[in-house]
């Protein structure tokens, strides 16, 4: 049987795969813009109504500044924190190179292979220049390599900010016009389950930036708590870098080992052991508890499909992708869902037919 395809849907085609050619290197930009500006739509239009005699273009630049000052000074401060205390922990490192790395209290008393584990330590590290002689092993061309790659990450992802405001600020301009466009679209090729899947995904992204939000708030105050409570030096620091890495599943962790390692290297193991379990404490409970409270009324999904959701997002769209993950697997539930019932209604019709 041949296939005619008519003109117009192979030009079309034709266009819409050059368009996202040209356009797949703002993909990331694109998507954190639409996520940001379907998150605060309900914010902006209660500001847009506090302002009704101004142009519709100097409301969409004011609070697309708003936004921009919201979301980046947050993670510029925790940014700038990182790299002090990453800063100081090089520091202290290379101080306790140059006399041997002392074997941290307790390590003798671990069961079975506590004396082993000192050896081993004694070996390795104990003697003054130990790290150096390991770091003489390192290909320096490895290190450039790294080097280069974390600049062009750094400038990548400053590109990547820069469009996703320029995006915003067209989003807040032209968002209802184009999501009555978007609607129009999929209810005459989807038909009337159109509006339904909107809202769906619209939801999921709200309440997927709500829980994000809130379990890095969580995440950074509760170990700030802790920090302070242990005699942490910087535990304003360390509570935003926590705070920051915990918007994305596990990654809070990282700041928890790193500040354990730094006070195990300082000789106070007591700090070191209370902030380690109670900051991974936090972190559980800000995963296992607070994320799913906050985002059950959109992501409907059970606790480890939100998990999966978010760190496949993460992999393939940066923390975008945390956002963009769950609400991609909450749409699928819904897809699955209303296929079943579809099967199971025309099941019951064709055997109330046959009867």
């Amino acid at each position: 049987m041949n296939v005619k395809v008519s003109p117009a849907w192979f030009y079309g085609g034709l266009i819409v795969l050059v368009a996202c050619w040209i356009l797949h290197s703002f993909l990331q930009a694109m998507l954190a813009a639409c996520v940001t500006a379907i998150a605060s739509w309900p914010v902006y239009m209660r500001f847009s109504a506090l302002m009704p005699r101004t142009r519709q273009s100097t409301r969409s630049l004011i609070f697309t500044f708003a936004m921009s000052v919201f979301v980046l000074v947050p993670l510029l401060f925790a940014l700038g924190a990182l790299l002090s205390e990453a800063h100081t922990l090089l520091v202290e490192i290379a101080a306790a190179d140059q006399k041997g790395f002392a074997v941290p209290g307790g390590l003798e008393n671990v069961p079975l292979i506590g004396p082993w584990m000192v050896a081993r330590w004694q070996s390795d590290l104990g003697y003054p220049g130990a790290l150096f002689a390991w770091t003489q092993r390192t290909d320096p061309t490895a290190v450039l390599g790294l080097a280069q790659s974390l600049v062009q990450f750094m400038v990548r992802h400053a590109f990547i900010v820069g469009f996703t405001i320029l995006i915003l600020f067209f989003l807040y301009q032209e968002g209802e016009s184009l999501a009555l466009g978007f609607r129009g679209i999929l209810r005459h090729r989807v038909g009337a389950r159109a509006d339904g899947y909107v809202d769906l995904a619209t939801q999921a992204v709200r309440a997927s930036v709500n829980s994000m939000l809130v379990v890095g708030l969580f995440d950074g105050f509760a170990t700030g708590i802790v920090y302070a409570i242990a005699a942490v030096p910087h535990a304003t620091q360390w509570a935003s870098i926590t705070g920051l890495l915990a918007l994305v599943p596990f990654l809070g962790y990282v700041a928890v080992a790193a500040l354990t390692s730094q006070l195990a290297m300082t000789g106070v193991t007591g700090q070191a052991l209370f902030s380690c379990s109670l900051g991974c404490g936090i972190l559980l409970c800000g995963d296992k508890i607070v994320r799913p409270m906050v985002a059950r009324n959109g992501v409907r999904l059970a606790f480890v499909w939100v998990l999966v959701g978010c760190l496949g997002g993460f992999e393939v769209l940066g923390l975008v992708g945390v956002v963009i993950g769950p609400v991609v697997l909450t749409l699928l539930r819904e897809l699955w869902q209303q296929s079943v019932r579809d099967v199971t209604r025309r099941s019951v019709a064709d055997s109330v037919a046959s009867d």
